[in-house]
């Protein structure tokens, strides 16, 4: 069973997805991107650039890293490969800093 809820950086209903995993239900987080609003927020774009990667790519990772299915949404095809392109970690305190964050 799948549960779809909006979740992103600045928006992580911490009480759904817990109740979610105590009774196995996966979350599939939909636009994790917020719908393009995290690309001009300018904690997110230090972070990115931090990690070397896109505001896009670290609001993917930062999903799956909550061990959620990520569902971000595109119409372009080198978005879609990029998007792809998750391959680096978060380290715990940036991932606590980017949850503490404020839609």
């Amino acid at each position: 069973m799948a549960n779809q809820i909006r979740i992103h950086i600045g928006h992580t209903p911490k009480d759904v997805m817990d109740f979610c995993k105590a009774e196995g239900i996966q979350v599939e987080a939909y636009s994790p991107i917020a719908t393009g609003r995290l690309l001009n927020k300018p904690e997110v774009g230090i972070m990115a650039d931090k990690y070397r990667v896109s505001v896009p790519q670290l609001c993917v990772r930062y999903v799956l890293q909550l061990g959620l299915v990520a569902l971000p949404k595109t119409t372009k095809e080198s978005h879609m490969r990029q998007n792809a392109e998750v391959d680096f970690e978060i380290s715990v305190e940036d991932m606590d800093l980017l949850s503490s964050l404020e839609e």
